[in-house]
């Protein structure tokens, strides 16, 4: 199922559905119309089909306002005298959020149209649109703070996003459960503030344990990370006697040390001399998980006659300091990063700076920087839920080409794993939203403050070469951006890797 494709019949190909695809604005006005007459803005935000409408969006806006206020302003008085009185601030951060609504729309809406044209699939192609019609309009009332009509939405939606249906249907489920969570936080219109801390944050539990696994094992995404991060390590290591690694996040506490099973076997059996002695340093918040990976690892090393010694260090990075990782003279030392370091990432620039001017005092000879690339951290709910939705449709879609439609197994990843990403995204605010994934270009101005540069990885043949030997389904594609190699679906990118040096 290509999601973009519901957009191109409901923005291009139906005068009629651009009224009601366009955010829905007529019908979803009821969530704000007790704050702000907004008819002449609904119908003018509808109007996206050229550039030229595009380009003049925000002056198409502004006159509309004048034109209403000077046309019907006694209707408008008496309109919003019959209703409970409001403060000036109420009627601002209404008007803002439909805004911001629009542009976010507009800002997806065109970015699907411009990818490749693909068939739509058969099944629910309808219904699908009119699934995506229903989230949006849901995620509006949510941000307009309607707490009435997003419930009635989420009646619906509950009904229509089935667990077990269509890959659409099946990550719309994982939405309308953010999507419900961040509504039992709103607070009534007219109070100050609008959602509340989330009551948790992603924990680690066995279900989420072993839907990891299953997520590792199937799909490739973390398997790509782990092969382009070994590959440049390795070349970092090429000729040196004693080397050290330092895993930030202990690959994501996945069991076996997964990745550095293959680094320890490249490490013995390539050309050359092997170094005198492997070390990794784990950097994790369960100092009894990094003991039993650093165990098994030990035992690994061993059967292979490896000099090895593994060090953990329980913190977690925004505490973390140089001193804490033990960098012997002689060593060379890496850093590697996988889907780890977006979670730093807070509203203030400074949170992730200070963590990597603290990892660049140790002086790595590379950093290895494997996240999520796509823009799941912008300042306003309306724009991120769009960019998620788009987002885990294009991964939902890739498990529904590799597994059956009642794998458990399937579930397991999409319920355990992928929705818990979904309503962080989606339900939380605040120190609570780890999951602040962002775009290459975006890592790259953070990198660059933090006084790294950029690596080119010249590796595309062996990426596709290794992509063709995991045998996953037809869509992946691997290219190469800006040095980068970045693992799509079907255009869609989904992980990038970089390696980045100290300047």
């Amino acid at each position: 199922m290509e999601w973009g494709m519901y957009w191109r019949h409901g923005l291009c190909l139906d005068d009629k559905n651009n009224e009601v695809m366009g955010l829905d604005l007529n019908y979803s006005a009821t969530a704000c119309y007790r704050c702000f007459n907004l008819s002449t803005l609904a119908n003018h935000s509808c109007t996206w089909s050229t550039s030229d409408e595009t380009r003049n969006h925000k002056r198409i806006k502004k006159t509309s306002m004048i034109d209403e206020s000077s046309g019907s302003s006694s209707r408008l008085c008496n309109s919003l005298n019959s209703l409970p009185r409001l403060q000036f601030r109420d009627h601002v951060w209404v008007y803002t959020q439909r805004y911001l609504a629009i542009e976010a729309m507009e800002e997806a809406a065109l970015a699907m149209m411009a990818g490749k044209d693909t068939e739509v699939k058969e099944e629910g192609n309808g219904d699908g649109m009119k699934l995506v019609q229903q989230l949006i309009a849901c995620a509006e009332a949510v941000a307009c703070r309607d707490k009435a009509h997003a419930s009635a939405l989420l009646l619906e939606l509950r009904v229509n996003a089935l667990v077990f249906g269509t890959s659409f249907q099946r990550v719309a489920s994982c939405f309308v459960q953010g999507l419900s969570d961040r509504l039992a936080l709103v607070q009534p219109l007219g109070a100050v503030g609008v959602v509340g801390p989330a009551a948790k944050s992603m924990a680690i539990t066995s279900q989420r344990d072993e839907s990891l696994s299953l997520f590792y094992e199937i799909c490739p995404q973390i398997q790509f990370g782990h092969f382009v991060a070994n590959a440049s390590i390795l070349e970092a290591f090429e000729g040196e006697s004693l080397v050290h690694v330092v895993d930030l996040g202990m690959t994501l506490g996945l069991p076996h040390g997964r990745q550095w099973h293959s680094l320890m076997q490249s490490l013995v059996n390539r050309s050359g001399k092997v170094p005198k002695r492997l070390k990794i340093t784990g950097v994790g918040n369960c100092s009894e998980r990094l003991g039993e990976i650093g165990d098994e690892l030990k035992r690994y090393a061993d059967g292979l006659k490896l000099s090895f010694e593994f060090l953990a260090v329980e913190k977690s990075l925004e505490t973390l300091q140089a001193k804490d990782i033990n960098v012997e003279d002689g060593e060379v030392l890496v850093m590697n990063s996988i889907l780890e370091l977006h979670c730093v990432v807070k509203e203030s620039r400074g949170a992730l700076n200070s963590v990597l001017q603290r990892l660049h005092q140790l002086s790595p000879k590379v950093v290895m920087l494997v996240e999520q690339d796509s823009s799941h951290n912008g300042p306003f709910f309306l724009g991120r839920f769009m960019e998620a939705l788009h987002y885990y449709s294009a991964i939902f879609d890739s498990l529904d080409a590799m597994l059956p439609k009642y794998d458990t197994k399937r579930a397991k990843i999409e319920q355990f794993y992928f929705a818990e990403e979904i309503k962080n995204i989606v339900s939380c605010e605040g120190p609570a939203r780890v999951e602040r994934h962002e775009r290459v270009d975006q890592w790259r101005r953070r990198m660059s403050r933090a006084g790294f540069q950029s690596v080119p990885i010249k590796m595309l043949m062996q990426a596709k070469q290794w992509l063709r030997k995991v045998q996953t389904c037809e869509g992946y594609t691997i290219i190469e951006e800006k040095g980068c190699l970045v693992l799509g679906w079907k255009s869609k990118p989904i992980i990038a890797a970089s390696c980045w040096k100290c300047s």
